[in-house]
């Protein structure tokens, strides 16, 4: 039983694993949250757009010698700009237009990456480095999801109404103008924030998978964040650990149990639709 019991506590013996358990969570209380308004407003793909579309902007700003924060950021607000300049100023839908810029600025990140010669472990920025991480990349991610956590608390009931309802909430006074923008500024700090532990390719699996999983167990609202949140924490905690035992990347371990926890609540939801309503 000891020996099991050793086993069972050995990752928390590790700094590294220590670490890696802190920044998840720390990814996962914004992200959870996010993840409820992109999937209420449709906006799945947008976070995909971006989270792709940032690649540029951190080979830039390795060139330039500047934080690559700095530059994710920066090309993160240009896509979504962008998208939706073309989405306002084209007869083409909003995917169509997402799919041209994200597809357009990865590619040219890709070329960029590939040109430049240097030590920097940027497969780290595609990939996420979780068990790598310092004690600054833990501050940067943490002012990062503290602003962001806080920005979508304050206007979360702004925020749906202009999800749900943007005509009712410009005719009532609402500035949509800067909801929807602050929006896609969160999204994109956010991304910002999980690209030490998640990288560009799965960041959107934690942007959407808590949402999702939350929209079929949650009716209201309230309930939706509580639940995603829980989520998102969960499968992260749980895939940093389980990725220690199992000797995998942590990344693709926490979104494989967050799937799961998806696969398990469209079960429930299944069921609970085919029972028999009562009269």
């Amino acid at each position: 039983m000891s020996e099991w019991l050793s086993l069972l506590a050995e990752p928390f013996q590790f700094a590294f694993m220590l670490k890696a358990m802190l920044i998840a969570v720390l990814l996962a209380i914004p992200m959870g949250i996010l993840s409820c308004f992109l999937v209420l407003k449709g906006w799945s793909l947008m976070g995909d757009a971006v989270s792709h579309a940032v690649l540029p902007g951190v080979v830039l700003a390795y060139i330039l010698n500047l934080p690559l924060a700095v530059g994710a950021f920066a090309a993160g607000m240009a896509c979504a700009l962008a998208t939706g300049y073309l989405d306002s100023n084209s007869r083409l839908k909003q995917d169509t237009v997402m799919g041209i810029v994200f597809s357009c600025m990865f590619a040219a990140g890709l070329v960029m990456y590939v040109a430049i010669q240097t030590d920097v472990h940027l497969d780290h920025i595609l990939f996420g480095n979780i068990l790598g991480i310092s004690t600054a990349d833990i501050w940067q991610t943490g002012i990062i999801a503290a602003a962001c956590t806080a920005g979508l608390i304050i206007w979360r009931k702004d925020l749906l109404l202009n999800a749900f309802d943007p005509q009712h909430a410009r005719a009532i006074g609402l500035p949509t103008g800067w909801l929807h923008y602050g929006l896609l500024a969160a999204l994109s700090l956010t991304i910002v924030g999980a690209l030490t532990a998640a990288g560009i390719i799965l960041a959107i699996a934690f942007l959407i998978g808590p949402g999702a999983t939350a929209s079929l167990v949650s009716r209201r609202f309230p309930a939706m964040l509580a639940t995603a949140v829980g989520v998102a924490t969960f499968s992260s905690l749980a895939g940093v650990y389980l990725s220690y035992h199992i000797d995998s990347a942590p990344a693709p371990t926490i979104v494989l149990v967050m799937t799961g926890l998806f696969v398990a609540a469209f079960l429930r939801y299944l069921a609970s639709s085919s029972r028999p309503s009562p009269i």
